[in-house]
């Protein structure tokens, strides 16, 4: 049987009208991948630049770690400067009473020195007119022999008194002259003592502004790039997205093309069964969307309410511990996120007096990074009270204070950027909310 040349060519031309058109969706999808190309390789730059930020801010973290450790010193120095001239105030005090207290005996000195300088010029007085014979004189007189006696006596008593007048005056005037001159020799040292520490202090202070100045820098820094690499996250997932959304809509395209032209070419049979085909490829692919970290579940507030004992008692008595501001409250989210904040910190001027919250024992007093200079207190019954980023620590490890006690001067040690306190209460270790203890006045 011989074929069918007719229905040979018609068959040629149905298959060489459906290369053309599969080449014609081939074009169609190449022509549709190239800007998707080119997204991508704008991707794989901000890629790159995201890593090479993350490499900065290491640097940066490293240079911030290196200035805190300079700043420990630093803060330490300037903290026991600040305990020596409170102890210099002290013992000035000290010496201030004494010169009051000598300056008040000297005075009696010299009422003293006034009545016995009065007796001997009476004494002198008397002898003088009494005159200054001696006994062969006396008895060549012819005198009563009792009399002569009796004025012998006096004339010698006389001069024994005025001899014993004349020495204490002498002594009473050294002592005073002495006494005198060592409370000023002293208070001139003190004076000198504390001059010294006061242009120490300025100059530690002036080393603390300038570190502190550069953590301000690099903090700023810091920022930046977090917030460079926050916006290029942003930009890297919107990105993602177009990606996705080009590809799936060049993949669709060409699946509507293929489809449609291979329907016109196959026949009816064809369209019948193709569309199923392109059907299955021309899904839409769920959208892509940036992923936002899941919510952590807020940590269950803990209240040691239950707890006997004599700090317990203080629930709802307890005082501020320095007067300020307070601008971050306990389970209140950080702003650098990821964690809440474990207590108060109050903003208060520089140097303000921190008083305990109640009667306890020193169980720590030294820096420590993060938090400054640090003072933590037990109260007993696992009771712990924390006060941080002070200026200055006034207490020593093992000393017991009483509730309102002096025990450190506010300031921004630690890196801080506002002065201030940061204040937590503990129980077993545990943090729970100290505005629950402290009483509204």
């Amino acid at each position: 049987m011989k074929p069918d040349l007719g229905k040979i060519r018609h068959a040629g031309g149905i298959i060489s009208l459906a290369l053309c058109f599969l080449s014609a969706a081939a074009y169609s999808t190449a022509s549709r991948a190239a800007p998707v190309e080119a997204k991508k390789h704008t991707l794989d730059s901000v890629r790159a630049r995201i890593e090479s930020l993350r490499r900065d801010m290491s640097k940066t973290e490293k240079s911030k770690q290196d200035v805190s450790e300079q700043l420990r010193a630093t803060e330490t120095a300037i903290s026991d400067t600040n305990r020596r001239l409170q102890q210099l105030a002290q013992e000035r005090h000290a010496v201030e009473e004494k010169l009051t207290a000598l300056q008040a005996q000297i005075k009696r000195l010299e009422q003293q020195t006034s009545a016995q300088q009065s007796h001997l010029a009476q004494l002198l007085n008397r002898q003088f007119i009494s005159g200054d014979a001696d006994a062969l004189s006396i008895l060549l007189a012819g005198r009563d022999p009792n009399f002569i006696a009796r004025d012998q006596y006096f004339l010698t008593q006389l001069s024994r008194a005025k001899a014993d007048l004349v020495q204490q005056l002498r002594t009473t005037v050294s002592e005073r002259q002495h006494l005198t001159a060592a409370v000023l020799e002293q208070q001139t040292q003190l004076t000198e003592i504390a001059r010294r520490e006061q242009e120490s202090r300025s100059q530690l202070q002036m080393r603390q502004q300038q570190r502190a100045a550069t953590l301000a820098q690099l903090a700023e820094r810091l920022r930046g790039q977090k917030t460079e690499i926050a916006r290029l996250r942003r930009d890297e997932q919107r990105l993602t997205n177009v990606i996705a959304a080009l590809a799936a809509a060049a993949r669709k395209e060409a699946a509507k093309v293929v489809a449609r032209e291979a329907a016109k070419a196959a026949g009816t049979k064809k369209t019948a069964t193709q569309p199923k085909v392109g059907a299955g490829n021309t899904a839409s692919p769920p959208s892509e969307s940036p992923v936002s970290p899941g919510k952590s579940s807020a940590a269950r507030s803990y209240d040691p309410g239950q707890v006997s004992g004599a700090f317990s008692a203080l629930r709802g008595r307890l005082r501020m511990p320095v007067s300020g501001q307070i601008v971050s409250r306990y389970g209140s989210a950080r702003a650098e996120g990821g964690t809440t904040w474990k207590g108060l910190f109050i903003r208060a001027t520089e140097g303000e007096p921190i008083h305990a919250v109640a009667a306890g024992k020193i169980v720590f007093a030294e820096w420590l990074r993060g938090f400054g200079n640090l003072l933590i207190i037990d109260h007993g019954n696992d009771f712990l009270s924390v006060y941080a980023n002070n200026e200055s620590l006034l207490g020593a490890v093992g000393a017991t204070v009483t509730a309102g006690q002096s025990i450190a001067t506010a300031g921004n040690s630690g890196g801080h950027p506002d002065p201030g306190l940061y204040f937590e209460l503990r129980h077993r270790g545990r943090a729970f909310d100290p505005l629950k203890w402290i009483g509204t006045r």
